[in-house]
């Protein structure tokens, strides 16, 4: 099978961190980092090693062929999860093997897909707080608490994009947003002393729950990427954490037992 025309090192380095980056931002975990980018370095005829770190990754590139090589490092900001985002750049990735796209045509590409529009902000409020409210049915609670748990979710989840677009610390994100969920909850309750609604305060914060850092963790110590594992597991544990500050201090506010 023919292969795709060499690049310039450079170019094909950096568009491999950029690729890598985009995954890891969108949730990939560590091994389908891997795989993508070694499947696109070996459609050019290159080897690619890498070197991948919870906001960082590295990348060497050589020509099996050549005694050429390029290593850089790229810094990865906070996940933003798109699981649209990974599947696309899977395909795209079998494309170039089986079509020998260029550098150029994969750049555009990657353009393309990191400009597609994500699901309208009130939509993605709307149906998280509708989840939650399911949730809250789910565990025993009756339609007020239901209605409640949308309200705290809601207001919560909106706290959260907010001060993410403040760029507050990623915990504080975290924080805020718990106890807005969960103040609210605890408003109504301590307005309303003979209703009882726990169970809309014990699941407005399930939004927070970081699923997919825990999915990855757990991923990568099967995989056998030790470092990566415990550095998501450590950060699974500081969200929690977050998490449980921030109902601890609507707890204290309205003395709820």
């Amino acid at each position: 099978m023919e292969q795709a025309t060499k690049p310039n090192k450079y170019e094909l380095g950096e568009m491999l961190l950029e690729i890598g980056s985009l995954l890891m931002v969108a949730g990939a975990n560590t091994e389908r980092v891997k795989i993508t980018i070694s499947r696109i370095a070996e459609a050019f005829g290159c080897g690619s090693d890498l070197m991948i770190t919870n906001h960082a990754l590295m990348i060497t590139v050589r020509y099996n062929d050549e005694n050429k090589t390029f290593t850089s490092v790229k810094w990865v900001p906070n996940m933003h999860l798109n699981f649209n985002l990974i599947a696309d750049i899977s395909t795209m990735s079998w494309k170039i093997v089986e079509e020998k796209w260029s550098v150029e045509r994969i750049n555009n590409e990657i353009k393309l897909l990191d400009r597609r529009p994500l699901y309208p902000r009130f939509l993605v409020l709307f149906l998280v707080s509708l989840a939650g409210a399911a949730f809250c049915r789910l565990f025993g609670g009756a339609w007020a608490e239901m209605i409640l748990c949308f309200l705290g979710t809601f207001i919560g989840l909106y706290v959260r994009q907010e001060t993410v677009k403040l760029k507050f610390n990623f915990y504080l994100c975290i924080f805020f947003a718990a106890l807005t969920s969960s103040f609210v909850v605890g408003l109504y309750s301590y307005l309303n002393p003979h209703k009882d609604f726990i169970h809309a305060l014990s699941t407005c914060v399930l939004f927070l729950i970081p699923g997919v850092p825990m999915i990855n963790s757990f991923s990568d110590f099967i995989d056998g990427n030790i470092l990566n594992g415990t550095t998501r597991g450590v950060n699974v544990l500081v969200i929690a954490f977050a998490i449980a500050l921030g109902l601890m201090v609507s707890l204290l506010i309205f003395n709820l037992q």
